[in-house]
Protein backbone atom coordinates (compact mmCIF):
# COMPACT_ATOMS: atom_id res chain seq x y z
CA UNK A 1 0.00 0.00 0.00
CA UNK A 2 1.43 3.39 -1.07
CA UNK A 3 0.73 6.69 0.37
CA UNK A 4 -0.31 9.30 -1.33
CA UNK A 5 2.40 12.54 -1.79
CA UNK A 6 1.15 15.44 -0.31
CA UNK A 7 3.52 17.12 -2.44
CA UNK A 8 2.73 15.98 -6.18
CA UNK A 9 5.33 17.76 -7.92
CA UNK A 10 7.84 16.15 -6.10
CA UNK A 11 6.78 13.00 -4.89
CA UNK A 12 7.27 13.81 -0.87
CA UNK A 13 5.95 15.44 2.14
CA UNK A 14 4.87 19.04 1.66
CA UNK A 15 7.40 21.82 3.03
CA UNK A 16 5.54 23.60 5.58
CA UNK A 17 8.32 25.75 6.30
CA UNK A 18 8.83 26.99 2.70
CA UNK A 19 5.37 26.67 1.15
CA UNK A 20 6.22 28.23 -1.56
CA UNK A 21 9.82 26.75 -2.34
CA UNK A 22 13.15 26.74 -1.37
CA UNK A 23 14.46 29.59 -3.94
CA UNK A 24 14.96 32.73 -3.28
CA UNK A 25 11.44 33.63 -4.97
CA UNK A 26 9.84 31.35 -2.68
CA UNK A 27 11.97 32.36 0.63
CA UNK A 28 10.50 36.08 -0.32
CA UNK A 29 7.17 35.45 -0.62
CA UNK A 30 7.40 32.52 3.04
CA UNK A 31 8.25 35.60 4.93
CA UNK A 32 6.22 37.78 3.41
CA UNK A 33 3.32 35.59 4.04
CA UNK A 34 4.48 34.36 7.55
CA UNK A 35 4.16 38.68 8.23
CA UNK A 36 0.62 38.73 7.73
CA UNK A 37 -0.04 40.04 11.19
CA UNK A 38 1.93 43.02 10.27
CA UNK A 39 -0.76 44.03 7.20
CA UNK A 40 -3.45 45.04 9.25
CA UNK A 41 -1.49 46.19 12.14
CA UNK A 42 0.37 48.78 9.64
CA UNK A 43 -3.12 49.38 7.61
CA UNK A 44 -4.94 50.14 10.18
CA UNK A 45 -2.23 52.72 11.74
CA UNK A 46 -2.42 54.31 8.39
CA UNK A 47 -6.12 54.61 8.10
CA UNK A 48 -6.21 55.76 11.85
CA UNK A 49 -3.47 58.75 10.56
CA UNK A 50 -5.38 59.81 7.53
CA UNK A 51 -8.72 59.78 9.42
CA UNK A 52 -7.39 61.93 11.54
CA UNK A 53 -5.66 64.17 9.71
CA UNK A 54 -8.86 64.57 7.46
CA UNK A 55 -10.90 65.46 10.21
CA UNK A 56 -8.52 67.94 11.77
CA UNK A 57 -8.97 69.55 7.62
CA UNK A 58 -12.30 70.35 7.06
CA UNK A 59 -11.23 73.42 4.37
CA UNK A 60 -9.55 70.85 2.43
CA UNK A 61 -9.92 71.12 -1.52
CA UNK A 62 -11.21 68.15 -3.46
CA UNK A 63 -8.19 67.77 -5.28
CA UNK A 64 -6.33 67.23 -1.98
CA UNK A 65 -8.79 64.91 -0.55
CA UNK A 66 -8.84 62.60 -3.81
CA UNK A 67 -5.06 62.48 -3.62
CA UNK A 68 -5.14 61.27 -0.01
CA UNK A 69 -7.77 58.95 -0.57
CA UNK A 70 -5.72 58.30 -3.77
CA UNK A 71 -2.57 57.51 -1.96
CA UNK A 72 -4.93 55.07 0.99
CA UNK A 73 -6.30 52.50 -1.89
CA UNK A 74 -2.86 52.62 -3.12
CA UNK A 75 -1.52 51.46 0.01
CA UNK A 76 -4.67 49.35 0.87
CA UNK A 77 -4.94 47.18 -2.14
CA UNK A 78 -0.82 46.79 -1.95
CA UNK A 79 -1.47 44.99 1.79
CA UNK A 80 -3.98 43.25 0.00
CA UNK A 81 -1.68 42.09 -2.98
CA UNK A 82 0.79 40.77 0.34
CA UNK A 83 -1.92 39.35 2.04
CA UNK A 84 -2.42 36.85 -0.77
CA UNK A 85 0.74 35.10 -0.25
CA UNK A 86 -0.19 34.79 3.13
CA UNK A 87 0.14 31.23 4.27
CA UNK A 88 -2.98 30.85 6.71
CA UNK A 89 -5.47 32.05 3.53
CA UNK A 90 -6.52 29.04 1.72
CA UNK A 91 -5.36 29.23 -2.11
CA UNK A 92 -8.99 29.24 -3.55
CA UNK A 93 -9.80 32.46 -1.99
CA UNK A 94 -5.69 33.95 -2.56
CA UNK A 95 -6.91 34.76 -6.15
CA UNK A 96 -9.78 36.80 -4.55
CA UNK A 97 -7.45 39.10 -2.50
CA UNK A 98 -4.92 39.57 -5.19
CA UNK A 99 -7.81 40.99 -7.89
CA UNK A 100 -9.67 42.89 -4.76
CA UNK A 101 -5.94 44.50 -3.99
CA UNK A 102 -5.22 44.84 -7.46
CA UNK A 103 -8.63 47.01 -8.31
CA UNK A 104 -7.75 49.19 -5.09
CA UNK A 105 -4.41 49.97 -6.41
CA UNK A 106 -6.65 50.53 -9.80
CA UNK A 107 -8.97 52.71 -7.67
CA UNK A 108 -6.22 54.45 -6.23
CA UNK A 109 -4.71 55.40 -9.83
CA UNK A 110 -8.20 56.91 -10.64
CA UNK A 111 -8.59 58.96 -7.68
CA UNK A 112 -5.54 61.25 -8.69
CA UNK A 113 -6.91 61.86 -12.03
CA UNK A 114 -11.06 61.85 -12.28
CA UNK A 115 -12.64 62.69 -9.01
CA UNK A 116 -10.54 65.96 -9.00
CA UNK A 117 -13.12 67.90 -10.64
CA UNK A 118 -16.32 65.51 -9.05
CA UNK A 119 -16.91 64.90 -5.50
CA UNK A 120 -19.79 61.99 -6.33
CA UNK A 121 -16.92 59.97 -8.37
CA UNK A 122 -14.44 60.14 -5.43
CA UNK A 123 -17.06 59.21 -3.31
CA UNK A 124 -17.71 55.83 -5.75
CA UNK A 125 -13.87 55.35 -6.24
CA UNK A 126 -13.53 55.14 -2.43
CA UNK A 127 -17.00 53.44 -1.88
CA UNK A 128 -16.05 50.85 -4.09
CA UNK A 129 -12.19 50.60 -2.73
CA UNK A 130 -13.96 49.35 0.72
CA UNK A 131 -16.65 47.45 -0.90
CA UNK A 132 -14.04 45.20 -2.34
CA UNK A 133 -12.14 44.94 0.59
CA UNK A 134 -14.91 44.17 2.96
CA UNK A 135 -16.02 41.40 0.63
CA UNK A 136 -12.38 39.90 0.69
CA UNK A 137 -12.39 40.07 4.43
CA UNK A 138 -15.60 38.06 5.10
CA UNK A 139 -15.47 35.69 2.62
CA UNK A 140 -11.60 34.81 3.68
CA UNK A 141 -13.03 34.77 7.44
CA UNK A 142 -16.37 33.11 6.82
CA UNK A 143 -14.83 29.77 4.16
CA UNK A 144 -11.70 29.55 6.78
CA UNK A 145 -12.94 28.17 10.12
CA UNK A 146 -9.50 27.88 11.56
CA UNK A 147 -7.91 31.60 10.78
CA UNK A 148 -6.27 33.10 13.46
CA UNK A 149 -8.57 35.91 14.88
CA UNK A 150 -11.22 34.99 12.51
CA UNK A 151 -13.81 36.62 14.52
CA UNK A 152 -12.00 40.46 14.36
CA UNK A 153 -11.32 39.69 10.78
CA UNK A 154 -15.03 39.36 9.77
CA UNK A 155 -16.02 41.98 12.26
CA UNK A 156 -13.52 44.35 10.57
CA UNK A 157 -15.07 42.95 7.10
CA UNK A 158 -18.51 43.84 7.64
CA UNK A 159 -18.34 47.03 8.74
CA UNK A 160 -15.51 48.04 5.61
CA UNK A 161 -18.68 46.46 3.58
CA UNK A 162 -20.78 48.93 5.11
CA UNK A 163 -18.66 51.88 4.91
CA UNK A 164 -18.28 51.23 1.17
CA UNK A 165 -22.30 50.78 0.77
CA UNK A 166 -22.95 54.17 2.30
CA UNK A 167 -19.96 55.94 0.58
CA UNK A 168 -21.86 54.37 -2.61
CA UNK A 169 -25.77 55.51 -1.80
CA UNK A 170 -25.59 58.54 -0.22
CA UNK A 171 -25.49 61.34 -1.94
CA UNK A 172 -22.85 63.99 -0.50
CA UNK A 173 -23.50 67.69 -1.18
CA UNK A 174 -20.10 68.92 0.31
CA UNK A 175 -17.17 68.24 0.24
CA UNK A 176 -16.73 68.85 3.86
CA UNK A 177 -19.64 66.19 4.46
CA UNK A 178 -17.58 63.61 2.27
CA UNK A 179 -14.52 64.54 4.44
CA UNK A 180 -16.40 64.22 8.06
CA UNK A 181 -17.87 60.89 7.09
CA UNK A 182 -15.01 59.11 5.75
CA UNK A 183 -12.42 60.74 8.75
CA UNK A 184 -14.80 58.83 10.92
CA UNK A 185 -15.07 55.35 9.02
CA UNK A 186 -11.07 55.58 8.74
CA UNK A 187 -10.96 56.45 12.17
CA UNK A 188 -13.02 53.33 13.35
CA UNK A 189 -11.84 51.05 11.06
CA UNK A 190 -8.26 51.54 11.34
CA UNK A 191 -9.29 50.96 15.37
CA UNK A 192 -10.59 47.74 14.31
CA UNK A 193 -7.96 46.59 11.82
CA UNK A 194 -5.22 47.58 14.33
CA UNK A 195 -6.47 44.74 17.13
CA UNK A 196 -6.96 42.27 14.64
CA UNK A 197 -3.48 42.61 14.03
CA UNK A 198 -2.80 42.55 17.66
CA UNK A 199 -5.24 39.54 17.39
CA UNK A 200 -3.89 37.61 14.91
CA UNK A 201 -0.05 38.61 16.11
CA UNK A 202 -1.21 36.95 19.08
CA UNK A 203 -2.92 33.72 17.79
CA UNK A 204 0.14 32.67 15.46
CA UNK A 205 2.64 33.29 18.24
CA UNK A 206 0.65 30.94 19.98
CA UNK A 207 -0.13 28.40 17.29
CA UNK A 208 3.14 28.40 16.48
CA UNK A 209 4.66 27.73 19.89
Amino acid sequence: MTIPSDNPSTGGPRDTEHPYGSGPTGAFLTALGNSSWQVPLTAGLAAVALGVCVLLWPTATLLVVAVLFGIYLLVSGVFQLAGAFSTHVPGQLRVLSFVTGALCVLLGLICFRGPAQSLLLLALWIGFGWLLRGIMLTAVALSHHELPARGWQAFLGIITLLAGIVLIVEPFRSIATLTLVTGIWLVVLGVVEVVHGIQLRSRIRHLTS
